[in-house]
């Protein structure tokens, strides 16, 4: 089953005074790579979270937002009165210098170190998990879903071009017989010609022997038996049960190879106008696996 390396899942939840939002986006990476947007106070969480996603993803570049608000009561908050104090005095000052009218209250309690509520933050992260990890689950199986969809989608586009290799393959091979016996006849008369114009004489033996080792040469028999062997491994791939994305990449490689070899040894139109198709198909492959974990 393949797993696409993009997608989206999100989960929200309202329990215990606690509201948790949380959004995941994947995209395609080699590597595995985790980034996170979390509210202020809950930076703590980050290897649990990284944990929690390492369990469902393996390969990707993953963005994980996760949104917190507690309510919180006024108990929960305490005045640093001291700071609140100095802030008002010297405000204060300014204002009798400018002839200003002094602050209020209420301007003065959003100055950094008036309400602290550091503490309640740290003891917060941690007691909130059990909360918070649930989310972040239900939201990593919106995006496995989604994921999965994608994977059973460029699996049958995966298996058509394969489909259309194997056709074009047979066709190549139809014609393989006729290539080599060809280029045999002609390399037999180019040879005989030049030995012809230098007076050489050889045995008829030794000249079938030599033109037979240049006809091998052009033979692609072996490299058709190898790139049928490495689609049928790349199908074989698509069925496994787990997604498997750094093998079809080099069964793939093992295919491009198999290709451009078969269109470099094979001088013939016919067989270059079939491997030209083998080849798009091989690139269409090659580019879809990119996004396949």
């Amino acid at each position: 089953m393949l797993l696409s390396m993009t997608g989206f899942g999100e989960a929200h939840s309202h329990a215990d005074g606690l509201a948790v939002a949380v959004e995941i986006r994947a995209i395609n990476n080699r590597y595995f790579k985790l980034g996170t947007r979390i509210s202020e106070g809950y930076g703590a969480l980050e290897p649990l979270i990284e944990a929690t996603v390492r369990k469902t993803v393996r390969r990707g570049t993953v963005q994980v937002s996760l949104q917190i608000e507690r309510q919180r009561s006024a108990d929960e908050f305490r005045l640093n009165l001291d700071v609140l104090q100095r802030y008002r005095d010297q405000l204060e000052g300014l204002c009798r210098q400018s002839s200003s009218p002094p602050p209020t209250l209420e301007a003065l309690l959003p100055l950094p170190g008036v309400a602290d509520v550091s503490s309640l933050l740290l003891r917060d992260a941690q007691g909130d998990w059990p909360l918070i990890q649930p989310v972040l689950e239900q939201a990593l199986e919106h995006l496995s879903r989604m994921r999965a969809e994608e994977g059973r989608a460029m699996a049958a586009d995966l298996t058509a071009n394969c489909r259309t290799i194997l056709e074009s393959l047979a066709e190549v091979e139809r014609r393989t017989p006729q290539v080599v016996e060809q280029y045999r006849i002609k390399m037999h008369e180019r040879v005989q010609k030049i030995l012809d114009e230098h007076a050489v004489v050889l045995e008829p033996g030794d000249l079938i022997k030599e033109v037979s080792l240049l006809a091998d040469r052009a033979d692609i028999s072996e490299e058709i038996v190898r790139l049928r062997s490495h689609v049928d491994q790349f199908l074989a791939t698509l069925e496994l049960p787990e997604s498997a994305g750094r093998k079809l990449e080099f069964v793939t490689q093992e295919m491009v190879r198999e290709a451009n070899t078969i269109g470099s040894k094979a001088n013939d139109v016919e067989i270059a106008r079939h491997v030209i198709d083998i080849k798009t198909a091989v690139e269409r492959i090659r580019e879809m696996i990119q996004n396949v974990e």
